[in-house]
């Protein structure tokens, strides 16, 4: 059901904000000094101006500002680093919720190949804390990304085709629900709660805790390599081959790229359109096999490749860490053949007018094609690549040129789309169904209903409303 909206509506939000519970934590109002910069997410496109903000320090504040938010008839935006903003619906009628745990917030168990996350950490914090004891986990492609928003879509890792998805090395999650409750979804309980919270992001509650499996890797082949943009028809048209019989112990991704004229990107690359290619590979020999196949194309403006820690695999990408406004979108695509390969270099290569920051390949299959052991609603998906675009948002006038530029991006290599789309990277108009196929997305949506009845939570590409 909906939600009721009455007439006094903010009235109620400012009159009883300073009645709080003891277990309820701050409340900031947007007549309050920090509003400013508490609504902001990381990505600053999304000008997100929530009724009123809470940063809890604990599950029981959660639970607190959960009771808090109902007793207003408020909706409930949980929200972690906000890299996904841009999905979210307006949250005017909602209080916006970024859990910053005090005291630790990584606790490493090394016999046991584990991890217990807490909010407000970031994959910087965990691969910092395993890296210490000489394992690595299955991380995203930059630092500053949330572990909690990265499972809940799926997690797309550069351990992913020797081990699937992230989110399945999940071995439970703390979270706390519309009815105030604190739980431990897990495989025996709340058992349908685990298998949602396991790829269809954050419609169920808010994620105060995971725990997840590591990997004993202290060591990885690793590298990258950057061209000019010039050569990408060959150089993709080399990867692209190799990427048809790759062994699953490497995973790759091939770019398009315009850094932008600034001090913190390397001289040999700023401001200059490059192809790039990276990889990661758990053999060593597998890992020099690919690097070897470009011994004949032109020397890197930069780059290098061999054994290096683990920990560094986190920047191997390259990604921004610091807050940027951005416009990005992805699908999924079956194959790379000629006229594929020929489709996307016109859509963003060197002979046009892109302004997309990054055009990207990244390379699926593996582990990542093939059904997870008592996986969750996310077990793997049926494609050999994923294509995700992304630029800038400063303005109007560079927003516009961005949707244009990923809109052309996008409709070049639709004949060649994989039916579904990936949840943590699907940006704009997406539903679960797209995700997940309808029966997976009715079966979802009978999992809201149970542990959302009121539809309070609000999140990228949910349930539908009832």
């Amino acid at each position: 059901m909906a939600i009721p909206k009455p007439p006094d509506y903010v009235l109620a939000v400012k009159g009883q904000s300073s009645a709080q519970s003891p277990d309820t934590p701050k409340v900031i109002l947007p007549d309050d000094e920090a509003y400013e910069t508490a609504r902001l997410s990381w990505n600053l496109a999304a000008d997100q101006r929530p009724a009123a903000i809470c940063l809890p320090t604990s599950a029981d504040e959660v639970a607190g500002a959960i009771r808090y938010a109902g007793e207003r008839g408020l909706r409930i935006a949980p929200q972690t680093t906000g890299h996904m903003a841009m999905a979210l619906e307006p949250l005017d009628r909602a209080l916006l919720l970024k859990p910053e745990f005090d005291g630790p917030r990584v606790e490493v168990d090394r016999a046991a190949l584990s991890a217990r996350i807490r909010g407000g950490a970031t994959w910087g914090d965990v691969v910092g804390a395993v890296s210490e004891a000489g394992l690595t986990v299955m991380h995203g492609s930059s630092p500053s990304v949330s572990p909690f928003g990265y499972v809940l879509g799926g997690g797309l890792s550069f351990y992913g085709r020797a081990h699937g998805f992230a989110a399945n090395r999940v071995s439970s999650f703390e979270i706390v629900t519309a009815d105030g409750e604190i739980r431990r979804a897990d495989s025996e309980q709340d058992s349908d709660l685990f298998w949602a919270l396991r790829g269809a992001g954050g419609s169920f509650g808010v994620i105060t805790g995971i725990e997840i499996g590591l990997l004993p890797l202290d060591e990885v082949f690793a590298g990258i390599g950057f061209w000019p943009m010039a050569e990408a028809p060959e150089l993709l048209e080399i990867w692209s081959g190799w990427a048809k019989s790759a062994p699953d112990s490497v995973t790759s991704t091939f770019r398009l790229l315009r850094p932008p004229p600034l001090e913190d990107v390397p001289e040999p690359i700023r401001g200059v359109p490059v192809a790039a290619i990276d990889a990661v590979a758990l053999d060593d020999d597998a890992g020099a096999g690919l690097v070897a196949l470009f011994d004949d194309c032109s020397e890197p403006l930069m780059g290098g490749w061999g054994r290096q820690p683990s920990s560094a695999v986190s920047r191997l990408h390259g990604d921004p860490e610091d807050p940027l406004p951005g416009i990005g979108d992805a699908i999924l695509l079956n194959e790379l053949d000629a006229d594929a390969r020929a489709r996307y270099i016109s859509a963003a290569g060197a002979e046009s007018d892109s302004s997309l920051v990054a055009a990207e390949l990244r390379q699926l299959g593996g582990a990542l094609g093939r059904p997870a052991e008592n996986g969750g609603v996310l077990s793997h998906v049926d494609a050999g690549f994923m294509l995700f675009g992304i630029g800038v948002a400063f303005d109007p006038d560079s927003s516009a040129k961005t949707e244009a530029d990923l809109d052309r991006l996008l409709a070049a290599l639709e004949p060649f789309r994989a039916p579904r789309r990936l949840y943590g990277f699907a940006e704009r108009d997406c539903s679960l169904e797209d995700c997940f196929g309808p029966e997976s997305a009715t079966r979802l949506e009978q999992i809201r209903d149970k542990y959302d009845p009121g539809h309070v939570f609000i999140a990228p590409h949910q349930a539908a409303a009832g």
